[in-house]
């Protein structure tokens, strides 16, 4: 074979690589789609068929790695660069949190141990941190990571990780806003320091300011899909 038949098929294998990425993120992303916007709300017993689904939607990705040959270390489940990771999120995160809390000062809805009638302060954060990790893998260990391969990384890359976190919190606006902006400083980080730990913790304490700060209202509940709509 001649180098010039190499190149050929080296570049025709990336070619469907590329493919197989975009059919991949298209697979995962549509399958959440008609979980918020069909499953969750078809009323009794939609909770049993929305868990079958994610519990379907995270066995292919499961599956995708094992074929790829991706370790738990390559996906960001490791300690070693936490303290990288963490330094690129914390400037970010205080910027934002002095944005919403002027915001909830103005408004007149700061409130840091309110939600939902008197959780307990620590219950927000707890439960966001562990839903932020489920999050954070499926958007950036396999969304962030299969359009490195189509785009690489960078800019491009980037900001469509932020696009598609913002798409599944449609028609929400308040929320759609908030995750496209979490969404370009998350993949952003993870693309120079993979921790999926890290990016876990900011994602349960920026949820717990976010509600704690900016009215209700504008929040919708967090609900999306057709639950947005009552």
């Amino acid at each position: 074979m001649t180098s010039q038949e190499r190149n050929a098929e080296k570049s025709e294998g990336g070619a469907i690589d590329k493919s197989l990425a975009f059919w991949e993120i298209i697979s995962v992303i549509t399958s959440c789609l008609i979980g918020e916007w069909v499953v969750f709300s078809v009323g009794r017993g939609s909770s049993v068929a929305f868990g079958v689904l994610v519990f379907i939607v995270f066995a292919f990705m499961f599956t995708s790695h094992r074929l790829r040959g991706e370790s738990a270390r390559d996906l960001g489940l490791r300690l070693d660069n936490f303290v990288a990771a963490a330094r690129l999120l914390i400037l970010p995160m205080l910027l934002a949190s002095a944005v919403l809390i002027l915001i909830g000062y103005s408004k007149g809805s700061l409130g840091f141990f309110r939600w939902r009638g008197g959780q307990s302060i620590l219950g927000i954060p707890a439960l966001g941190i562990f839903w932020g990790l489920l999050q954070q893998y499926a958007l950036q260990a396999f969304i962030n990571r299969r359009a490195q391969l189509i785009w690489g990384r960078g800019a491009l890359s980037i900001l469509f990780v932020a696009v598609m976190f913002a798409v599944l919190h449609l028609p929400n606006p308040g929320l759609t806003l908030a995750t496209f902006g979490g969404g370009l400083l998350w993949a952003a980080v993870y693309q120079r320091a993979p921790n999926l730990l890290a990016l876990a913790l900011s994602h349960g304490i920026m949820t717990w300011i976010l509600v704690s700060t900016i009215p209700a209202p504008l929040l919708g509940g967090l609900r999306v899909g057709f639950k947005y709509f009552g």
